[in-house]
């Protein structure tokens, strides 16, 4: 009962750290990259205008992922992120499964220069629009009817 009084009393100091702690967590989020749509990250890859970086583990990457997306899982992005200084002038996109590890990710690229975007959605959006994933599988079996054409 004592804190609904003092909300009512000191409604400014209230209303003012309300709108301090969005404010954080709003140049939190925008640290991590701003986001991209599907349609958006499609635009750019074709263009080669950026690179896709996902940042799930190696199981789930396998299991289902975009095409010539790099898989670098977030736990070891610090020590791997140097394979991305190549890419150095294109926009890097980050996905995982739902967003939930893009933006630590983000934060990290973005200070080493980088221009990084993260996918709205994740994986998840991506799969719920039923666009195209390529599973290890698939990849395998194209390089197995490469190799018997070329032979």
């Amino acid at each position: 009962m004592d804190f609904i009084v003092f909300i009512t009393e000191q409604w400014i100091l209230v209303s003012v750290l309300l709108v301090l702690g969005i404010t954080y967590l709003w140049l939190e989020r925008i640290k991590g990259g701003k986001g991209v749509s599907t349609h958006e990250m499609t635009r750019l890859l074709n263009a080669d205008e950026a690179v896709l970086v996902d940042v799930r583990d190696n199981k789930e990457f396998s299991a289902g992922h975009i095409v010539d997306a790099i898989n670098i899982p977030h736990g070891s992005i610090a020590e791997r992120a140097v394979e991305l200084d190549k890419h150095q002038g294109k926009v890097i996109i980050l996905t995982d499964k739902m967003g939930q590890h893009a933006g630590h990710v983000g934060k990290i690229l973005s200070k080493r220069g980088m221009d990084v975007r993260r996918m709205n959605g994740g994986m998840s959006e991506w799969a719920a629009q039923n666009l195209p994933l390529v599973s290890a599988k698939t990849e395998k079996s194209k390089g197995k009817k490469k190799s018997k054409k070329q032979g």
